[in-house]
């Protein structure tokens, strides 16, 4: 008997909406509404291209050289990304998570994130996926420290938002009126710049055309419930992504460099900007005991 490669395969469905997340990192492989899918999917025999699905976690996207100070103590992570020479997207993408909840629109995974050398802190996570049939898709994601230590912390996720329509025919719009600029090898270069005048303002929902983008936005915009939207549109569909104040940043990624160029656009509810172990902006400090709570979700539009 064989298995797949991303383990077992958790299916959800309510209404006209299907998921499935992967044993694997704890992933969304797929989401669609009606058939049509709303996150750009992989096989379930194949490793997760360009992070498609993926949690981040305890950090989302680049620690510069992997090497970060905390504590009083320098530490230094493997380089996942060696081409960059930084540290990529946490320590779970390719984590076995565990069961330990199952209904049919509902899944909870658990992790035991135990120490290593670069990293040498523990961490018990938890994340919820639940549909709903009017609403879409609620991820819940926690992490507590029941170690002796307080930990560096902070995540964020990587699904890929899709319309079925290249990304030059679609419109973006994000409220936010600030991006974070970065240098040949996605390292924060300077503080936040202000989107006005710029190719990177999504304030009023531009065609994308070729505008190519892999920034970090803060100074969001939110509802009255305290969300941060994003709306991919185009083809006459459109599909949204919201966070939560959990997460003041949002990283747009036109999948540039993805193996299918350009054909969704990754979408990133993230707890602090790049390179936050290092710089320590928007770094969580999970003092022993403590909880750290975030959502986000994704409907048809």
């Amino acid at each position: 008997m064989t298995e797949m490669i991303t383990g077992t395969q958790y299916t959800l469905a309510a209404g006209p909406y299907r998921a499935v997340v992967t044993e694997s990192g704890a992933s969304l492989r797929e989401l669609t509404c009606d058939g049509r899918p709303l996150v750009l999917t992989h096989g379930a025999d194949e490793p997760a291209p360009a992070a498609f699905g993926h949690l981040l976690i305890p950090w989302p996207n680049r620690v510069d050289h992997g090497r970060y100070a905390y504590g009083g103590k320098e530490y230094r992570l493997d380089l996942s990304e060696p081409e960059n020479d930084c540290a990529i997207h946490g320590l779970v993408r390719w984590a076995s998570w565990t069961a330990a909840g199952h209904e049919p629109h509902r899944v909870r995974l658990t992790h035991r994130l135990l120490g290593s050398g670069g990293y040498p802190f523990r961490l018990d996570l938890e994340a919820e996926y639940a549909l709903d049939a009017d609403t879409g898709l609620t991820v819940r994601m926690s992490a507590h420290n029941p170690g002796s230590g307080t930990a560096p912390y902070g995540h964020g996720a990587h699904p890929y938002l899709t319309v079925g329509e290249p990304l030059d025919r679609c419109t973006v719009t994000l409220d936010a009126a600030r991006y974070l600029p970065v240098d040949d090898r996605m390292i924060p270069s300077g503080p936040a710049a202000d989107v006005a005048g710029t190719r990177r303002d999504l304030r009023d929902g531009p065609v994308l055309g070729d505008r190519k983008i892999d920034n970090a936005y803060t100074d969001l915009g939110r509802d009255a419930a305290g969300r941060c939207w994003v709306t991919l549109a185009g083809g006459g569909r459109s599909v949204r992504l919201w966070s939560d104040e959990a997460h003041p940043w949002m990283e747009i990624y036109t999948a540039d460099e993805a193996p299918d160029p350009r054909a969704g656009l990754g979408v990133e509810p993230m707890t602090c900007p790049p390179n936050a172990f290092a710089s320590g902006e928007g770094l969580i400090d999970l003092a022993p005991g403590a909880t750290f709570r975030g959502s986000w979700g994704i409907m048809a539009g």
